[in-house]
């Protein structure tokens, strides 16, 4: 793949897994950054390594440790997944290409997610959990090549918790805000979100995108 092909947001095959780019640095070698979609481990490659896929209807991959299935004809209730497959947002919405935000509440097909982001119809799909018996697994690319104990262990639903190689947010980790150029430290954690000192609430994945947050102090390491 060419480097003026990858864009933020793609969703990608990386060591034939599904990974989803999260930042494009044309000036370095390893320009491309990915996060693995099944447990959210992070890597650095160049674009030449990666092999793009387009998600669509009935699609099935692993998400954060869960399978979902994507289904465009599902109509969404508050607590599903969506996945944002048309991004147009407004002036104060920031979301972006195949970004997964949980639903807060919906009105006529609209919905506002718990990132406080209105969502049109017209821009996503919904992830419905767990696969049917005609779904197409895309969550690797050559599935032959995985083994059965792979196989087990990420379809477990315990294995964020279990996987060393995810440096999960902690209660006293300070990420600085690039937007407002303002630091904040964790002050809570659930599965999905961190809860930070100025009273903002922001999904795991937001930390990992370097163009929204910066890690400035590990509570565990310090300084």
């Amino acid at each position: 793949m060419k480097l003026f092909q990858v864009r933020k947001g793609q969703f990608v095959y990386y060591k034939n897994e599904l990974h989803k780019v999260y930042s494009v640095k044309p000036m370095f070698k390893q320009s491309v950054h990915l996060y693995r979609l099944k447990d959210m481990q992070q890597d650095i490659t160049s674009a030449n390594n990666i092999e793009p896929i387009r998600p669509k209807h009935n699609d099935t991959f692993i998400f954060y440790g869960k399978r979902y299935t994507i289904d465009k004809n599902k109509k969404p209730e508050s607590g599903d997944y969506i996945l944002i497959i048309k991004p147009a947002p407004d002036f104060l919405d920031h979301y972006s290409l195949n970004e997964i935000e949980k639903v807060d509440n919906v009105e006529d097909g609209n919905v506002v997610t718990t990132r406080d982001n209105g969502v049109k119809h017209s821009e996503y799909v919904v992830l419905v959990p767990g696969k049917t018996d005609d779904s197409e697994d895309i969550a690797y690319y050559d599935k032959a090549l995985v083994t059965e104990a792979q196989l087990e262990e990420d379809e477990a639903a315990g294995v964020l918790a279990e996987n060393d190689n995810f440096d999960r947010p902690v209660v006293g980790d300070i990420y600085l805000d690039l937007q407002n150029q303002t630091k904040a430290m964790i002050v809570a954690v659930t599965d999905e979100e961190v809860f930070l000192g100025h009273n903002s609430k922001v999904h795991m994945q937001d930390l990992l995108d370097e163009d929204q947050y910066r890690l400035v102090y590990r509570f565990d390491e310090g300084f």
